[in-house]
């Protein structure tokens, strides 16, 4: 088994936690023996999102989709936005909320729970009223938390451990972007994501009556 970053993986990652008997969980109770905890930060593309969810509901597997309000990259209130979470929802997914510090902007598209995006310490593990914080004390132990942040594996590939059993629970935080665009290193899977998003913004002109010729 090759331990890259691409949606092949992404599945054998699935199938090992599948055959070490975890079963998938959210954030709408405190974590138990056995549960894999299946996170998404969606920083950059609600494709990328799609994508990955769509492999996820073929392997009969869900997760919680965190989105921004605030994102540069994406616009929740576009229909393509609208459609993004709709689909989610249809696939059997959770969606919430990927806040930017110290605006929490909940309504009734997320679920009441937060994780920050790019947390600073001091904010990273502080209670939040009405939301559950994906950080705090509850679902975070650093044991049982595993993260590709920036195509990294801190602790390595955690798929041989999921396939034994090892983890008496798990919180795993993956980004789409880095599992549904090509690249060997971060650096090259964002100039697959920016090669993407160049053709998709020039789909967008069209549709908005821009003469490209």
């Amino acid at each position: 088994m090759t331990c890259d970053f691409s949606l092949g993986h992404y599945r054998e990652l699935l199938r090992a936690a599948q055959a070490g008997g975890y079963r998938f969980a959210g954030f709408d109770r405190a974590p138990e023996a056995g549960d894999l905890i299946l996170r998404h930060d969606v920083d950059l593309s609600l494709d990328a999102a799609l994508t990955v969810a769509e492999a996820e509901a073929e392997q009969g597997a869900w997760s919680t989709w965190f989105l921004m309000t605030r994102s540069v990259f994406y616009n929740l209130a576009s229909s393509e936005g609208e459609r993004a979470i709709a689909r989610l929802r249809e696939l059997g997914h959770r969606v919430a909320h990927h806040a930017v510090y110290p605006h929490v902007d909940l309504d009734e598209r997320f679920d009441p729970v937060v994780a920050w995006h790019n947390p600073d310490p001091e904010f990273m593990w502080a209670d939040i009223a009405g939301a559950a914080n994906v950080m705090s004390d509850t679902f975070f132990n650093p044991d049982r938390y595993r993260s590709d942040s920036n195509q990294q594996w801190r602790h390595g590939c955690p798929h041989e451990e999921l396939a034994r059993g090892d983890f008496e629970w798990l919180q795993l935080l993956t980004h789409p972007e880095i599992w549904a665009f090509e690249g060997a290193t971060m650096r090259e899977s964002m100039e697959s994501f920016l090669d993407a998003d160049r053709a998709a913004r020039l789909e967008h002109l069209r549709h908005d009556r821009i003469d490209l010729s």
